[in-house]
């Protein structure tokens, strides 16, 4: 009998250890998300002032490529940190 108890509490203890390693992956999912968001709207909010800048200098006849290279990099340095975070989704998912 006490083997049988003995056995019963081992198994709750890793249930639980299991659900809580489940949520806590499932919290790290949904901080990950919302820092992709953050990035996503940082990127809209950069891709609208490219376009106003650039309307801005064609108004004037003045359109410069070369003004624009930190955006662009700005830009592609948020897109490349979006692919990490996805990926470390996957990853953590692949756990669950």
């Amino acid at each position: 009998m006490a083997d049988f108890f003995g056995e019963l509490g081992k198994k709750i203890s890793d249930v639980a250890v299991d659900i809580s390693k489940k949520a806590e992956d499932t919290f790290e999912v949904q901080k990950i998300k919302g820092d992709i968001r953050s990035i996503k709207r940082a990127n809209e909010r950069d891709l609208r002032d490219i376009g106003r800048m650039v309307y801005e200098k064609f108004r004037k006849g003045e359109v410069d490529d070369t003004e624009y290279i930190n955006l662009c990099e700005q830009i592609e340095k948020r897109e490349e940190e979006i692919e990490n975070w996805e990926e470390q989704i996957v990853k953590i998912k692949e756990e669950i």
